[in-house]
């Protein structure tokens, strides 16, 4: 009797699990940066605006360098420049254990550290766009959940990590750590399965397709004279605006209004635990009712959460805010890759997803900042919470507007 033949391990899910981690490392540290928050103001005195300065740039860098990033990885693939953005972020983490000047959280936390966000999403889901097609919202959907675990596990550690080594070590034992994690993750990566012959059909791989000729993909220099991708660059600019704000300054927020640094810290857990069934929901409902509605229900969500937030004053409402707002975020964040491949195709995906990132990153940059700079001159984050909702109600109009692409019209 002959034995039966073992049945062939899909790659994609492979690389799902690394790009699952990619999310949760990078994106994790990234958030972890509200809890350094405090020992920065106590040790150096610096206002809330310099401190969200750093993040604003660092959020800036990770856009402008994510177009680079997308264009190179349409050509070349993941692995070598997950390795070369790998040592950027984690060198940028461990130089801000040096820091005694304005200047240095400037370049090592703006800069250097924002050259090696550049990839995190970037690479992450645009190789997930190529490996998966049958389930791309749904295979996206657990690898952003990978954002939320780092959202939950990473501000949590990063605050352990500053009670028992103070927060220079707790910046060096972090960042070292994320480093070696993300070398080695990145021999992994692959940039599509005809690197292995494999169907980027999903779960099954009984015919092979060359789907970058096949889903009838636009090419970037196509795509940027549409009026889609300028609406959607808009609407990812005006929500990763409202996003940041809340991800930077939520745990500053629940601090002024008399929260302590360990429950503060656990209502932006909160939000990472429940911004992961956000995402894992919203990848499964792309896949039947399409990127564009996913995205309204979200800002529903989003502009009801915001709504409660302003009249929150006390640990219990801002759980409830966590959990309204929690799911909106995950599934904004989720909704972002696949609107593009649903858009155009995923032929160019990288540059084109990498433009849409570059958008969002303008406004992320400019969010935290500006409500730190209001929260100076007013002593109170009320306003800034205003203004968010304002550009939630933007938003929401501009993904209600969006069509579908005329391919035959943009091609002649």
């Amino acid at each position: 009797m002959s034995a039966t033949p073992k049945r062939k391990i899909y790659y994609g899910h492979i690389m799902a699990g690394a790009c699952f981690s990619i999310q949760a490392i990078g994106v994790g540290i990234y958030i972890a940066y509200g809890v350094f928050f405090n020992p920065l103001m106590t040790e150096f005195g610096w206002s809330r605006a310099v401190i969200s300065g750093a993040s604003s740039l660092a959020f800036l860098s990770m856009g402008l360098f994510g177009i680079i990033i997308g264009r190179l990885n349409d050509r070349y693939g993941p692995r070598i420049l997950m390795t070369i953005t790998a040592f950027f972020l984690g060198v940028g983490y461990m130089l801000m254990a040096k820091l005694e000047y304005i200047w240095h959280l400037y370049v090592f936390y703006g800069l250097i550290f924002g050259i090696g966000l550049s990839s995190i999403d970037v690479i992450a889901l645009t190789t997930i766009a190529r490996w998966f097609t049958r389930n791309r919202g749904m295979m996206t959907g657990i690898v952003k959940v990978g954002t939320g675990a780092g959202q939950l596990v990473l501000p949590l550690l990063a605050t352990i990590l500053i009670t028992e080594y103070g927060w220079r070590n707790a910046y060096i034992l972090i960042g070292s750590a994320a480093l070696v994690c993300l070398v080695a993750i990145a021999q992994l990566l692959k940039r599509d399965p005809d690197h292995i012959n494999q169907s980027s059909v999903g779960y099954k791989s009984e015919h092979t397709l060359d789907q970058e000729k096949s889903d009838n993909s636009i090419s970037l220099n196509a795509a940027i004279r549409t009026p889609q991708l300028w609406t959607i660059c808009i609407v990812n600019l005006t929500l990763v605006f409202c996003l940041m704000i809340i991800m930077v300054h939520i745990v500053p927020h629940a601090r002024d209004i008399g929260v302590s640094a360990p429950r503060a810290a656990s209502v932006l857990s909160l939000i990472g635990r429940v911004s992961m069934l956000g995402r894992f929901v919203t990848g499964i409902a792309i896949d039947r009712i399409g990127s564009r509605i996913a995205m309204i229900i979200c800002y529903f969500l989003l502009i009801a959460g915001l709504l409660w937030l302003q009249i929150s004053d006390a640990l219990w409402m801002l759980y409830l805010f966590a959990l309204i707002y929690g799911l909106a975020h995950g599934g904004f964040f989720t909704s972002i890759s696949p609107i593009i491949a649903e858009f155009f195709g995923i032929g160019s995906h990288g540059a084109i997803f990498g433009i849409a990132v570059c958008f969002g990153t303008i406004g992320g940059a400019a969010g935290p900042m500006l409500a730190g700079f209001l929260f100076d001159i007013t002593s109170s984050y009320h306003p800034a919470f205003w203004l968010i909702t304002l550009m939630g109600v933007i938003g929401l109009g501009l993904i209600v507007s969006v069509r579908p692409i005329k391919t035959a019209s943009i091609l002649k």
